[in-house]
């Protein structure tokens, strides 16, 4: 039997600790788990609606307006995923929440942590859903146009759906990112579960079997939604042992 109430090694002092504290580290879970995932899903709509503007193209038949607008949105698009793609997220976290708050709007940790974790998401998933939709043949968007399409329709009824079908993977490597990288947040005080591991180290010193509880839970956290991904994405890849119509004619 483990001497939990007087743990010896490192394994019995993760036991030990678990057990008194797993209220903490459930709640930072908890909030580990709403802040990637409230924070990712905003993020990705951000990421469409960027991805989107970036794949506009002007025509020449536009009006001024028309065009300066675009100009306008794609450059403030393009600064926007640039800031955010080459620096920090720990620095981003920094300077939001603090810079905020000096200019006299309180913002609590949580709610900056899923603002930073949006605008995170938003400037990667952007580059990735104007990859998507780059992928798309151009033929395709070409012959709805033919049918009497307007652009708009086309990106909605077209090509985004058949885009999506090859973001998705890196849409759950994005979350599962998200959810390790929410422990930087701990610089601006969010109690998640970084947060909640330095906290029960500090009642003990034992910063390293803390830290060994946490790193099991991030990696069944992963791991499980790892596999559940890997699901979805097989599913809508459909069936692999169908046969083209013109492969089953030519056998005949």
């Amino acid at each position: 039997m483990f001497q939990i109430d007087n743990p010896s090694n490192s394994f019995e002092w993760m036991i030990f600790l678990v057990k008194k504290y797993s209220n903490m580290f459930i709640q930072g879970t908890w909030l580990t788990l709403y802040i990637a995932v409230i924070g990712t899903i905003l993020g990705f709509v951000l990421g469409y609606v960027i991805g989107i503007i970036q794949d506009v193209k002007i025509s020449e038949g536009d009006g001024i307006v028309k065009k300066t607008l675009i100009r306008l949105l794609k450059t403030i698009a393009a600064v926007y995923v640039e800031v955010f793609r080459d620096t920090p997220m720990i620095v981003q976290a920094m300077i939001i929440y603090y810079g905020i708050r000096q200019m006299g709007v309180n913002m609590s940790p949580v709610f900056a942590g899923i603002f930073v974790t949006l605008l995170n998401t938003g400037a990667y998933m952007a580059e990735t859903v104007r990859a998507g939709i780059g992928s798309i043949e151009i033929g395709q968007r070409e012959g709805a146009w033919a049918m009497g399409m307007s652009p708009m329709k086309t990106m909605f009824y077209v090509v985004l759906p058949q885009a999506f079908k090859n973001i998705v993977p890196e849409m759950a490597n994005t979350f599962l990112t998200n959810l390790k990288m929410t422990s930087v947040l701990n610089v601006i005080a969010v109690q998640e579960l970084f947060m909640a591991a330095k906290t029960v180290g500090g009642n003990y010193y034992k910063y390293f079997e803390a830290y060994l509880v946490i790193a099991v839970i991030y990696f069944v956290l992963c791991f499980a939604f790892n596999k559940v991904f890997n699901l979805i994405e097989k599913k809508m890849s459909g069936k692999s042992d169908y046969v083209l119509a013109v492969e089953y004619m030519d056998n005949q």
